[in-house]
């Protein structure tokens, strides 16, 4: 079976099984390849519904926490979207994928943040070798401090878990009305999945649901 058809199947296991519902969401995991994505150790795996390591104790998110992510961010064409955790680079296709679609009137563009050097360089290339890096900026560093020269954000994406306590930069560049969805808890295990709206000075946060992401490690993270 064609990496095709494997990606076709697996979309259609995460709208029977509820995780995947938005049409634009839809069409954006059918047209990104993750296989591309991904070590050669591991490319066998790329459309089975699990996370895989794509080395230096990082994964890549399971498809299904993708497509959840994507979806409670509501992202749309024109978003300005940061992402804390670049990892291999797939989620940040997803989301270019949605912002800045082809021949947008009204393009948005991904910043994205990574700490360990080897990971930013893969992930560049391939997004190089993808066509997305046109749409999506990979930036080395502390990601707890966000990226201040192109705030604020739409919309921030975290995909490691923050301690309990959201670091002050994701609230501070982030506009009036935008959305949050970042995983909090324990270094380990006893994780959950929130969504935030910013209303002003109030942050109306949302409880989604269970997770387990690598820490999120920096200035306002665990440590290393």
């Amino acid at each position: 079976m064609s990496f095709e058809d494997k990606r076709k199947d697996l979309i259609n296991i995460l709208v029977k099984r509820g995780n995947l519902s938005k049409k634009e969401v839809i069409n954006a995991m059918l047209k990104v390849p993750r296989h591309d994505f991904l070590p050669e150790s591991v490319v066998s795996s790329a459309y089975a519904d699990s996370p895989l390591s794509i080395g230096l104790k990082q994964t890549i998110s399971a498809p299904h926490m993708n497509a959840m992510m994507c979806e409670y961010l509501e992202l749309k064409e024109g978003d300005k979207v940061l992402e804390i955790g670049t990892g291999s680079g797939y989620h940040a296709a997803l989301c270019a994928e949605l912002v800045a679609p082809d021949n947008s009137k009204n393009p948005g563009h991904v910043f994205s943040i990574e700490r360990h050097a080897e990971l930013v360089e893969n992930a560049r290339a391939c997004l190089i070798n993808t066509g997305y890096d046109d749409k999506v900026t990979v930036i080395h560093g502390d990601g707890t401090l966000g990226y201040e020269s192109e705030a604020p954000y739409d919309k921030i994406l975290v995909t490691a878990a923050s301690p309990e306590k959201v670091p002050p930069a994701f609230k501070d560049q982030l506009i009036d009305g935008g959305i949050l969805c970042i995983p909090a808890g324990s270094k380990g295990y006893g994780q959950t999945l929130f969504v935030v709206r910013k209303n002003g000075n109030i942050y109306d946060t949302e409880r989604i649901t269970g997770v387990r992401f690598v820490p999120l490690i920096g200035r306002f993270g665990f440590k290393d």
